[in-house]
């Protein structure tokens, strides 16, 4: 999903200014605290300095959304938290009336982004965390997509490597819990998908990423030692490890192998922009979807699906 969202809800500007209670200055400005009830039905209560918004407020939406937080200036700057229509939340920084800064954003799925953000989108350093699931991405954000050195994180395993536009690539490895770990490297494939269009078949070619195994560690499987008996003069069970092609069964205790989904490190793309019908705020519902298959032979197919929650009302 993209974090620009739709566009922020739109609040009244310092020339509609509808009914006030509250303080003013020597020369009739709006300054101080007081109550508006602005033309497009949009209410604000909080701090005014020389007619605009400057301070804490609380600003409500006729849509239902609302922001409580600081203003500098008619704009949300500083730290502030807005509840969108649907439900879902940003608490953090802001900037010229953009999320910016650090903060988190819980999702109506009950996901949740913590980091980094820039110009209203995910940037920098965050980690993104999958209700569903129990996976999360920890690493880097570039305009909204992960990009950058990161670590897929997993139940029972993990993933780590470098991700570009949004999919995986080049060396990385699967770290599994019971102590063993696969390297290998995400090789770009294209894959021919046809469709009809106007009774003539065309054919799109799609780049998607394939993971190409090349070794498994030998696993160091640890024993606790018992008082009433001696651990065996070799305590190190080693296993044989596959080869390149991930040619021959794996072992009982590589089992976890056969169980890597196809799709395991299945990225959270973040979803389309956000439409926005009713002029509302960066309300994000986009989510990341994680699918899971086999792996055949030391290849693990990385397909990914980005989702995107209902039209909306960054």
């Amino acid at each position: 999903m993209s974090d620009l969202g739709s566009e922020e809800l739109e609040e009244e500007g310092e020339n509609d200014l509808g009914e006030y209670d509250g303080e003013r200055n020597e020369a009739g400005e709006r300054h101080g605290h007081g109550r508006a009830r602005l033309p497009n039905g949009d209410t604000y209560e909080g701090s005014y300095q020389h007619g605009k918004r400057h301070g804490q407020g609380i600003y409500k939406f006729k849509s239902g959304a609302r922001y409580i937080g600081e203003y500098v200036k008619n704009k949300k700057h500083g730290r502030g938290t807005f509840i969108y229509p649907d439900g879902s939340r940003y608490e953090g920084e802001w900037a010229d009336d953009q999320r910016h800064g650090y903060g988190v954003y819980y999702y109506v799925n009950n996901d949740t982004y913590t980091g980094e953000w820039f110009a209203h989108q995910r940037h920098g350093q965050g980690t993104y965390f999958y209700a569903e699931t129990g996976s999360k991405y920890v690493g880097t954000w570039v305009n909204g997509q992960q990009e950058g050195m990161a670590e897929l994180i997993h139940l029972n395993h993990r993933y780590q490597g470098k991700f570009l536009n949004k999919n995986p690539v080049g060396p990385g490895k699967y770290v599994f819990d019971i102590g063993c770990e696969q390297h290998g490297e995400y090789r770009l494939t294209d894959v021919e998908r046809g469709e009809e269009e106007e009774e003539e078949e065309v054919t799109l070619m799609t780049v998607v990423p394939k993971w190409k195994a090349t070794s498994i560690t030998e696993l160091a499987l640890w024993t606790p030692t018992l008082p009433e008996e001696q651990p065996p003069a070799d305590g190190t069970i080693q296993e044989e490890a596959p080869g390149p092609e991930g040619g021959g069964e794996p072992a009982e205790d590589d089992q976890a192998l056969a169980d890597l989904s196809e799709g395991e490190a299945d990225l959270m793309r973040p979803g389309e922009d956000d439409e926005d019908a009713t002029r509302e705020e960066g309300r994000e519902d986009g989510r990341e979807e994680l699918q899971y298959g086999a792996i055949d032979q030391g290849n693990v197919n990385f397909e990914e699906e980005e989702s995107k929650q209902g039209e909306q009302p960054a």
